[in-house]
């Protein structure tokens, strides 16, 4: 079909190429009205054929586009929600961490405060006994040394 179309383009070409020159113009010439138009017939029966089978392949071409500049936009909106989705989830996974690693800190400080109150305290105690024992064991002392005297051995 093409080339019927290509053979006949080729005819009028050549046509208006050897026609005659019209006298004192060198740009307008005289062609056989009746088999130039016999050519431009038979060029206008042959391409709607071809019009339509190239129409009907740029539509297809078009919708074809359309449909993947859709679906590259849907793609497109997907990953942005995950990498949206992802972010939001990590700087939760960051702030939980920090969180706890702030409570851990804090109870760490608060269990060493304790356990010095706590030492304190029984250093406190103890020192308190020992004095004590150490009185006891001087009134002891004194108790014995007057029951020794009072009972010698």
């Amino acid at each position: 079909m093409v080339a019927v179309l290509e053979e006949l383009v080729n005819s009028l070409y050549d046509m208006i190429q050897e026609a005659r020159s019209v006298p004192l113009s060198a740009e307008k010439c005289m062609i056989d009205r009746e088999k130039a138009l016999d050519i431009l017939d038979e060029i206008r029966t042959n391409m709607p054929k071809d019009l339509e089978m190239a129409r009907a392949i740029v539509e297809k071409r078009n919708d074809m586009v359309a449909a993947g500049k859709k679906d590259a936009e849907e793609l497109r909106k997907k990953a942005e929600e995950y990498v949206r989705k992802t972010v939001n989830e990590s700087a939760m996974v960051a702030a939980a961490q920090q969180q706890a690693d702030e409570i851990v800190s804090t109870a760490e400080k608060q269990a060493a405060q304790l356990r010095n109150a706590v030492s304190s305290y029984c250093n406190e105690k103890l020192d308190a006994t020992e004095a004590c024992a150490a009185a006891t064991l001087e009134e002891i002392r004194k108790c014995r040394a007057q029951f020794d005297t009072v009972n010698p051995k």
